[in-house]
């Protein structure tokens, strides 16, 4: 193998390649996971919202399809609105903004749920049950008792920063490996030191000083679609590369067909960061729906209500087409892609940063 994919992370996860496919909460598949893990990369499938019991589920599935190396990935509780709860007065305020919305699709009015997230202890216990090489978080840092008990079960963890005092944070607290995450990158913005509008740089500064920083393995992420930005990337002192826009558009994702269609089309050239779609902020290729909240016009629910709230509506929209009425999260690469199948796309990345790199 060329010497561009022997590094520090390699080396930790003890795979072939340093390549990360990003963990997109409700977009991961089982088979793409596999089908990165396979080709010799890190398959990464994100856990956002599931139970303890969906997350042993879906291990289990991946390892159905690879014996190789994979990394689940989950999100830290912060500022208390992990556990928010809405009352029925509270929920029927939100709600009402969107009426109109599920009307329109023929959706029933959702009833107010008991808890809105499953827990995150549940989470963490139904990861290091399962095992898998890796632990990837975002929000923050878990507890250093979690961090002791994933290094006891051979977990490697990875936490991800947004700016350089969140990769020494990171360090400081025990965690193995930074994921440097610009703000090209497609979905949530992760910041959790600073308030996110002060935490948006871009890898180019972001990923060298990152480097400097710290002195565990750098994944940097974020805008990153073709060999030349493993390469860039690579030259600026990262260890690994994670991308999730060019994963997100193949055929093996779970992103849904009207989804994959946007990313490929010349809308996906622009990309915004929005509340609409959870209540933090994130980028994807703005629609109606992330226009009218960002003018001001549509309330947003306090996260995680606003995305829940709008996951009711999401099947249908789906089914109907209706691309103004869900999130299409995307990164600023989009105008990048070139291939609908996964493992065509790793080849490529593979040939073109070998051909860049020493």
């Amino acid at each position: 193998m060329d010497s561009w994919t022997d590094t520090a992370f390699t080396r930790v996860l003890d795979i072939e390649l340093p390549i990360v496919l990003g963990p997109m909460g409700g977009a991961s598949s089982v088979e793409l996971v596999a089908t990165v893990s396979n080709a010799g990369g890190l398959g990464s499938y994100g856990a956002y919202g599931l139970s303890g019991e969906r997350i042993l589920s879906v291990a289990a599935g991946i390892r159905e399809l690879t014996e190789e190396p994979f990394s689940l990935n989950i999100w830290i509780p912060r500022d208390g609105g992990d556990d928010y709860q809405p009352d029925e007065e509270e929920f029927a305020r939100h709600l009402a903004p969107l009426a109109g919305w599920f009307e329109e699709l023929g959706v029933p009015l959702p009833t107010r749920p008991e808890r809105l997230l499953p827990g995150h202890d549940e989470q963490v216990e139904a990861v290091l049950e399962a095992r898998p090489a890796a632990m990837s978080f975002v929000f923050g840092a878990p507890d250093p008792g979690i961090l002791d008990r994933a290094r006891e079960l051979g977990i490697t963890t990875m936490g991800t920063a947004s700016t350089v005092a969140e990769a020494r944070f990171l360090e400081e607290q025990g965690v193995d490996v930074i994921v440097a995450s610009g703000l090209e990158a497609g979905g949530h913005r992760v910041a959790f030191i600073k308030p996110v509008e002060e935490s948006l740089i871009g890898n180019l500064a972001l990923i060298p000083q990152v480097a400097d920083a710290v002195d565990i393995p750098v994944v940097a992420a974020g805008g990153i679609a073709d060999g030349r930005g493993v390469a860039a990337a690579m030259t600026l002192g990262a260890d690994a590369v994670q991308l999730g826009t060019a994963f997100l558009a193949t055929d093996e994702s779970a992103a849904s067909a009207p989804h994959r269609a946007m990313l490929w089309s010349e809308e996906a050239e622009t990309t915004t960061l929005t509340r609409a779609f959870s209540g933090r902020l994130a980028r994807g290729i703005p629609n109606a729906m992330s226009r009218a909240a960002d003018a001001g016009e549509l309330p947003i629910a306090p996260f995680p209500l606003q995305g829940w709230l709008l996951g009711k509506l999401k099947a249908a929209a789906i089914e109907q087409g209706r691309t103004d009425l869900f999130s299409l999260w995307a990164g600023q690469s989009a105008s990048l892609l070139r291939h609908h199948d996964a493992t065509d796309l790793i080849r490529a990345l593979v040939e073109d940063a070998g051909n860049r790199l020493p």
